[in-house]
């Protein structure tokens, strides 16, 4: 038997988001199991991780694909939570639990470990009792499978939903009108923390399902507002009125942060009521482990940020479909299309086109017309949408499954072609590619228009593409010096 047959098998579903990412390339760096990554798209796995790793894609709607990724496996990693995408999302958390837990057992797992979130049913956010729920369905047989079930408050982390907003309202507020539940305690915790207790989980004994609430401490989401602000060198005053509603809350949340309108809703509701630790197992079964402090978290955050290691974002595994549907690296079916040719001397320049290219948006930004790039932004952001404010996860590089302010990257072919999909409000499907030939750079946007509303939407909009997408196209070949070898 070879050493890496002898591993114990570890699979992790939700493998390409947030919480997910980041577990997969800690336990390849300690190299002690043998990992499977359980994905709806198996291009969102970057090629040096699937090549280490077992892929098997597939969802937990569909329990057929479920049995050969779970065969063999000692711990399966469930990490798969919605964020109120549909109305209909409490239901659909429970039938994917209640599968999983099934074909979990059916295949001789021996353990399931769940991150799910604090909170108790008498007074948890739609949201949160979906999330407990899920808990409950995960540990309903413990005679036949055991489960350990984390619950975390506010996880802390470069990337991670709840440290950009604080971070984005702390460099743009200097004054805030908070709602009086601000004031609401709840725990938070490091993401490497998160981390550690989930590897160690792994090799836990106990055979019994265990709920272990985990945390650095109290705080409110005021306080963690002000110490954020004092990591930073900021100054920030906070004043709680009662008129804020969380639909109000939740419009202020998306104008001055990266979040779009359903997670920020989901995120205010919950901040209604307390969300503590209600038991010391994190303490009792897992002693070796001593939380960071909240202003350690967000330090190390900040540091993170500062230079450009972000492994994960919220935004890796968004609600939106793009990433999570077959074929759509293939425009074909558009009807209308908006082609720009610029050609460079020699096939040398090809590669350094292709980085310029791969630079596009973020603070990078979108040349001499990004002020009409941020005017659609912005309107798209009180429309509902992502804006411009989500950014990208590193400066230079990208992978499939990467937000690009409300773009998203759904094809890569290195050196050769990017395709991304829009994620603004648009009456239709719309694409933008960059064709990096041998001595030309091919741009073109695609558009699948939905009814007479898209189609005039499309020709209104022409005059800004002659403005804009030129410009774009010349530049990028222009500024492609800048990445010359």
């Amino acid at each position: 038997m070879s050493e890496q047959q002898s591993k114990p098998i570890v699979l992790i579903t939700g493998a390409t988001g947030y919480i997910g990412r980041r577990l997969t390339h800690h336990l390849l760096a300690g190299n002690r199991y043998s990992l499977r990554l359980f994905v709806r798209n198996r291009r969102k796995v970057q090629t040096a991780t699937a090549e280490s790793v077992e892929v098997f894609e597939g969802t937990t709607f569909e329990p057929d694909t479920l049995g050969p990724a779970l065969k063999d496996v000692d711990t399966a990693f469930y990490l798969i939570h919605s964020m109120g995408s549909d109305d209909d999302y409490r239901k659909l958390d429970l039938e994917s639990a209640e599968n999983f837990r099934r074909a979990a057992i059916a295949a001789g797992v021996r353990r399931i470990v769940y991150l799910g979130g604090l909170g108790n049913r008498s007074s948890a956010s739609k949201h949160l009792l979906s999330r407990i729920e899920t808990g409950e369905t995960l540990c309903a047989e413990p005679d036949k499978i055991s489960t350990i079930w984390f619950r975390a408050g506010v996880i802390v982390g470069s990337g991670s939903a709840s440290f950009e907003i604080v971070r984005n309202l702390c460099h743009k507020l200097p004054f805030m009108l908070t709602p009086r539940w601000v004031r609401s305690r709840t725990e938070a915790i490091g993401i490497d923390d998160v981390i550690s207790y989930l590897e160690q989980s792994i090799e836990l004994q106990t055979e019994e399902n265990l709920v272990v609430d985990i945390g650095s401490g109290q705080i409110t989401f005021q306080d963690m507002i002000t110490q954020a602000a004092g990591v930073m060198g900021l100054r920030r005053y906070l004043v709680a009125v009662p008129v804020l509603s969380p639909r109000i809350s939740s419009y202020w949340l998306i104008l001055f942060t990266s979040v779009p309108y359903r997670v920020a809703a989901s995120l205010v509701e919950g901040l209604k009521s307390e969300t503590v630790k209600e038991n010391d197992h994190a303490r009792m079964f897992f002693p070796a482990i001593e939380p960071l402090s909240y202003t350690e978290s967000v330090a190390q955050a900040m540091h993170e940020l500062e230079q450009n290691q972000i492994l994960s974002r919220w935004c890796d595994s968004s609600s939106e479909k793009a990433c999570d549907i077959k074929d759509f690296d293939d425009p074909a079916g558009a009807v209308l299309r908006d082609t720009r040719i610029v050609p460079y001397e020699n096939q040398e320049s090809q590669n350094a086109v292709y980085r310029s290219v791969c630079a596009l948006g973020g603070r990078n930004g979108w040349f001499r017309y990004n002020f009409l790039w941020r005017l659609r932004g912005a309107l798209d952001k009180l429309s509902g949408g992502y804006g411009l404010s989500r950014g990208r996860r590193d400066t230079s590089e990208l992978r499939v499954g990467d937000a690009l302010d409300f773009w998203k990257v759904v094809d890569i072919k290195p050196g050769k072609r990017l395709l991304l999909y829009a994620q603004m409000k648009v009456p239709g499907q719309a694409w933008l590619e960059f064709d990096v030939q041998p001595e030309q750079l091919v741009q073109t946007a695609h558009f699948i228009p939905h009814g007479v509303l898209g189609r005039l939407y499309w020709y209104s909009v022409l005059p800004l593409h002659y403005l804009v997408f030129s410009n774009l196209a010349r530049t990028v070949v222009k500024e492609s010096s800048n990445f010359q070898n």
